[in-house]
């Protein structure tokens, strides 16, 4: 059967680093206080004029070069992002135009944290069922464009950045041995909308509106939210939580990173963390944690590793793959 193997992969963070110590300059908030609700001590915010698609090409480029390939081998471009540079078109048709392809299809998909992990099974399914050869998967975000600056409980958990990979059509043999995406699961729930939200829209305010979160219940939802997918995606691949090498989660913070590794019975040594470095960057964070996990050696060829997202909507999922 055909499989989704992963070619390569590549992340941008902008220029820009921003320490626990400026909120301390501008809020009721310490370096103390942020590191122990989230275990972040800074993230990259885009520059003035920088844009989603800026980093999403960046990161693209950086994929391209780590699997040997050109622009012109992608057939189609699935990208994730809450933050895009306009209403329309799709980044994705931005990042296309700037890599200099001009032909296959480009989209966004937009399931905020989880945007990644929806956006990698969309891309595996559109492989499987031959419609695409090779597709570039990208998450990116800028999401320092749409925080509230007086809210001391988010606006210092977010930060801006991008990661991509390609996912290459390779013949398997269709069993739990196979390389690449061996399984996904994807959820939504509408009804825990107010639990984090953009207060802004085009068919409601006409603004972009600024995040809001009710982060002691977001909690709770995500860590037993977050286990159960990930053991089902495990469970459809014909595998158990004991048999993966690694865990790369949605970095959005490190207690529920950790509460979730320990309900699942892995230990953190499994857990691909960069949470402490870049912040919660939405889409952007699996990907990211993804492609500095690869570049420093730790993904090896035949390892299980999956990886699951929490995000507004509610909607939350995980895919597992053998790199």
């Amino acid at each position: 059967m055909r499989r989704s193997v992963v070619r390569g992969t590549g992340h941008y963070l902008p220029e820009r680093v921003v320490e626990n110590s400026w909120f301390e300059e501008r809020l009721d908030t310490t370096d103390e206080w942020i590191r122990s609700r989230s275990g972040i001590e800074r993230r990259h915010f885009a520059a003035e004029g920088q844009t989603t698609s800026d980093l999403a090409i960046r990161a693209s480029k950086a994929a391209l070069e780590r699997a040997g390939l050109t622009a012109q081998d992608i057939d189609g471009i699935v990208l994730a992002t809450s933050t895009p540079d306009f209403t329309f078109p799709a980044v994705a048709t931005m990042v296309q135009s700037g890599l200099g392809i001009k032909r296959g299809f480009a989209y966004d998909v937009q399931a905020v944290c989880a945007g990644f992990v929806f956006a990698l099974a969309n891309a595996d399914a559109m492989i499987r069922a031959g419609l695409a050869e090779r597709v570039l998967v990208v998450g990116a975000e800028t999401f320092s464009r749409i925080m509230d600056w007086t809210d001391r409980s988010t606006c210092v958990l977010f930060g801006d950045g991008a990661g991509a990979l390609i996912l290459e059509a390779q013949e398997g043999r269709g069993d739990s041995d196979d390389r690449g995406i061996l399984s996904s699961d994807l959820n939504s729930d509408g009804s825990y909308r107010e639990l984090l939200y953009v207060d802004g829209g085009v068919s409601s305010t006409g603004t972009a509106g600024q995040l809001r979160m009710q982060g002691n219940l977001v909690f709770r939802h995500a860590v037993d939210k977050l286990a159960k997918t990930t053991t089902t995606s495990l469970t459809k691949a014909g595998l158990t939580d004991a048999d993966v090498d690694w865990m790369i989660p949605h970095q959005a913070n490190l207690r529920i990173i950790t509460a979730t590794a320990q309900k699942m019975g892995l230990p953190m040594e499994k857990v691909v963390l960069t949470v402490a470095d870049h912040g919660n960057t939405s889409a952007a964070s699996i990907p990211l944690a993804m492609s500095i996990a690869d570049r420093e050696g730790r993904l090896q060829q035949g390892q299980v590793i999956a990886t699951e997202a929490i995000g507004g909507g509610l909607s939350w999922g995980s895919v597992v793959l053998r790199w």
